[in-house]
């Protein structure tokens, strides 16, 4: 599978969790998790989506080992980050246990950010659609 299409499969997983999280905070009027609803579409729907985009019209040969490494450090980092959030909020961790495992998240977000900024401009423009 070409990883722009991995990462809108996976923005699509992460686009039914967001809602799933939030169906259930409406249904039940409980909205602790609100931040972890947010980081869900936001980190792992819309970013993997923007990040498909950009594989699909700007990076028509990547290295592949490189666009390997971003997608699986980007999913992974926020996997990382939504779990921890989940626990923050549902009160089954105290923040001191879980601030080391949403810092290296949160930096790991950032370096595939970073990764995918470096692959852009490596890039030698646009592809067809």
């Amino acid at each position: 599978m070409n990883i722009d299409k991995r990462y809108l499969v996976c923005a699509l997983c992460w686009a039914v969790l967001g809602m799933v999280l939030g169906i259930y905070m409406a249904a039940t009027g409980n909205h602790a998790e609100l931040v972890t609803h947010a980081h869900i579409l936001l980190a792992g729907f819309v970013v993997s989506f923007v990040y498909s985009v950009i594989h699909r019209l700007w990076l028509a040969a990547p290295a592949r080992g490189l666009a390997n490494l971003q997608f699986a450090l980007h999913q992974l980092s926020a996997v990382i980050m939504a779990g921890g959030l989940f626990m923050l909020f549902a009160n089954m961790a105290t923040p001191p246990t879980l601030e080391p495992f949403l810092s290296v998240a949160a930096l790991g977000l950032l370096l595939a950010l970073l990764l995918m900024i470096y692959m852009v401009l490596r890039s030698g423009g646009t592809r067809s659609a």
